[in-house]
């Protein structure tokens, strides 16, 4: 995704941006940044009828103009990509009154601006970060190299980003061995620099390693052996993480060959989500254990989150990116408010899909729930208080319940 440069009607009041979408993982960014009661601002076509004034005859055109609408709702189709923002016009136009009924469509390489009247919340600087960044979550890292050459890349669900290309001259084998090994050592120092510049690592990540011979093995080794030397827990989990696969050189084309090996594409299969469905098996653990410390619901979380049970130590706040998108803007303030805060506690907050598998199972839980840093009662006594958002959903721990959860699990 890529800021764009587009001339928004001065007459439309709000914090606006404008984008460029350039593949599909963009347009789902944009599928959750674009809510009910923003103003999206793009080209599109219309039909208009035009009647003959002195034969009073009608024909009909279709016309291609800029238009602002107000958007009621939303809809995507991840086979085509496009997404769909139907409203109201909010701009005066010869081909459209305001008020009129209208879409926009947007689709890759489409620029278009998004309005919000009402100001961007936490969670949707959020999301526009990770939407501008090419460093996407769980991307999966890359290393493609051989002597004296790394393409380092980063690998998302949709695309492949090329971050650097390292160079480095290394001594040939016909010269002394002592040489080779220095020039080697070097080599490695600097692309593991790239790298760690490429790809922010504070975080559990997966990386590929792949090189023909030994280069990729020994790239591993010396990452370990820094981590070893340094006492960088980083650089540990670095080359612990790391998966050694053989590519046929160290150029950017042999990728291909290597993202068509076995083991990286199991790897890739649960790059993206697999941190969430990690999390939600720890919740569903401590869940069965009935000892306080797991709890869902609307009411459940937003009073231990109050109480600051879900901060520093091992809180965790599991909530669905549905919620997000409500119609109603007091209930999206809701939820937006409970996640700041958790990060002012200094816990761990998770936004997942609910199209994906690890939403779909938080969606029987009300698309909402939280791991406690330390046990609390009776949060359900007023599951008579059921929020609109999550009607069918109440916090009990019955044996009943507990069977539920199983089939989920």
């Amino acid at each position: 995704m890529k800021l764009a440069k587009r001339k928004i009607p001065a007459d439309i009041e709000g914090e606006a941006v404008s984008l460029l979408p350039e593949d599909p993982e963009d347009m789902w960014h944009i599928y959750n940044l674009v809510r009910p009661g923003d103003i999206v601002h793009g080209h599109t076509s219309r039909k208009v009828v035009r009647e003959n004034d002195d034969t009073g005859a009608t024909s009909a055109e279709r016309i291609h103009l800029d238009l602002a609408i107000k958007v009621k709702d939303t809809s995507f189709d991840p086979m085509t990509c496009i997404l769909r923002a139907s409203g109201l016009v909010v701009t005066e136009n010869e081909a459209a009154s305001l008020g009129a009924q209208h879409a926009l469509e947007f689709e890759p390489n489409r620029s278009f601006s998004l309005i919000k009247p009402e100001g961007w919340d936490s969670v949707a600087q959020e999301m526009m970060q990770q939407a501008l960044s090419d460093d996407k979550n769980g991307a999966l890292a890359a290393v493609v190299m051989h002597e004296g050459l790394a393409n380092i890349c980063l690998i998302t669900d949709y695309r492949t980003v090329h971050k650097v290309r390292v160079e480095h001259a290394v001594p040939k084998k016909h010269d002394a061995s002592s040489h080779q090994d220095a020039g080697m050592r070097k080599f490695y120092e600097k692309t593991l620099g790239s790298l760690l510049r490429a790809a922010d690592f504070s975080k559990s990540r997966p990386l590929l390693l792949a090189s023909p011979g030994f280069v990729a093995a020994d790239f591993k080794k010396y990452i370990a052996d820094q981590g070893r030397d340094k006492s960088d827990k980083t650089l540990t989990a670095v080359a612990k993480l790391a998966e050694v696969v053989h590519a046929p050189s160290g150029h950017l084309h042999s990728l291909n060959a290597v993202l068509k090996d076995p083991k990286v594409l199991a790897k890739m299969k649960d790059v993206k989500y697999a941190k969430e469905a990690l999390l939600l098996d720890a919740f569903f653990d401590k869940l069965k254990l009935e000892d306080g410390r797991a709890w869902y619901g609307t009411t459940a979380v937003e009073k231990a989150v109050q109480d600051g049970a879900v901060g520093q130590g091992g809180g965790v706040l599991l909530i669905n990116n549905i919620l997000f998108r409500h119609e109603d803007l007091a209930i999206r303030n809701r939820y937006v408010a409970l996640v700041d805060q958790v990060k002012a506690l200094g816990g761990e907050h998770r936004i997942l899909s609910s199209d994906h598998g690890s939403g779909q199972r938080l969606q029987m839980l009300g698309h909402i729930a939280a791991i406690l840093t330390y046990p609390m009662l009776d949060l359900d006594e007023d599951e008579d208080e059921e929020e609109e958002a999550t009607p069918q959903n109440r916090e009990r721990h019955d044996d009943d319940q507990i069977d539920m959860m199983d089939s989920v699990i």
